[in-house]
């Protein structure tokens, strides 16, 4: 397991910024830390970069404790902020050069090499020679993390990748994320309150408000605590009591909800149930106009998910 975190609690005087999480990442994975601003996941990033102390619980990562072996751990994780900081008067290799002297890729040779797989991965490195400051906000987010793999880290810990982007520069951050983690299997923490980056990016979240966890499992799970079982729902040409009638025959009374046209069946399996309805529908002489699985987004899931929070 790449990130292993038991009870991670962290307190500033008397405010508990992280209050009891527990949570793993393995390789390959995109893992979502989810919450509102102040919910606590700077805060865990933060611990498991090993910036921070926590103030109770263990976190590992790569197998190495943050309190006890942190220069192990530093050397594993690639860290982006949520303000990466560049500097803007030198040029992007320059940037990158400097950062991976300082990670110790003490080979020229080898700093080259590297820089230049990074540059070339994020399509920067045609870029090299110009200085930082002429750079747009999605370029320097992607030399900020290029920054971050430039010592060839198992392990991301990513703080709002997309913040402020425009649609075509979070686009290809997004890209990026699921490359690294699918082609080359490195365990990415993803801390957003972006909840469609969490939607496509994330296997699996968890959600924390004041510190605390409220939800935890892939999106699609969390969907499901909201809604329950999926409704299908099939809209007809005209209404037709004779399909509407076979297909009770297939369901329970109760899973049917006939209005006119449109017909709404909850079921355990959409992608089984579906084409068996709409070849009853057409054998009964019905002619079906649309059908789709009705579900929440993860943010009304989210959103949900969190009010019920609060109301305990």
């Amino acid at each position: 397991m790449s990130i292993q975190a038991s009870e991670l609690q962290r307190t500033f005087g008397s405010v508990t910024a992280v209050d009891g999480l527990s949570f793993e990442v393995k390789g390959g994975e995109v893992f979502g830390l989810l919450g509102s601003n102040g919910a606590g996941k700077t805060t865990t990033i933060r611990i498991l970069a090993c910036l921070l102390s926590p103030t109770g619980g263990t976190a590992k990562v790569c197998g190495f404790a943050v309190t006890d072996e942190p220069a192990k751990v530093r050397q594993r994780v690639g860290l982006l902020t949520e303000n990466p900081c560049l500097y803007e008067r030198l040029t992007a290799f320059e940037n990158m050069d400097f950062f991976a002297k300082a990670y110790g890729v003490s080979s020229e040779a080898e700093r080259r090499q590297r820089i230049g797989q990074v540059l070339d991965f994020f399509g920067l490195w045609d870029r090299r020679s110009d200085k930082v400051a002429h750079f747009s906000k999605g370029m320097k987010q992607k030399l900020a993390i290029a920054r971050a793999l430039i010592h060839e880290p198992p392990v991301l810990l990513l703080d709002e990748p997309t913040a402020g982007l425009d649609p075509k520069s979070a686009k290809e951050v997004r890209d990026a994320i699921t490359q690294l983690s699918r082609n080359e299997k490195r365990a990415i923490l993803l801390s957003t309150h972006r909840l469609e980056d969490a939607e496509r990016l994330c296997d699996s979240a968890i959600i924390v408000e004041k510190g605390r966890r409220i939800a935890y499992g892939s999106p699609e799970s969390l969907r499901k605590k909201i809604i329950g079982s999926p409704v299908v729902e099939i809209i007809m040409r005209k209404e037709d009591e004779k399909v509407v009638e076979m297909i009770r025959r297939m369901v329970s009374h109760e899973a049917l909800e006939a209005d006119g046209s449109r017909l709404l069946i909850t079921v355990d399996d959409a992608e089984l149930i579906v084409p068996e309805v709409v070849q009853t529908v057409v054998q009964a002489g019905g002619l079906v106009l649309s059908v789709r699985v009705l579900k929440p987004s993860f943010e009304e899931a989210y959103l949900r998910l969190v009010e019920e929070a609060a109301e305990h």
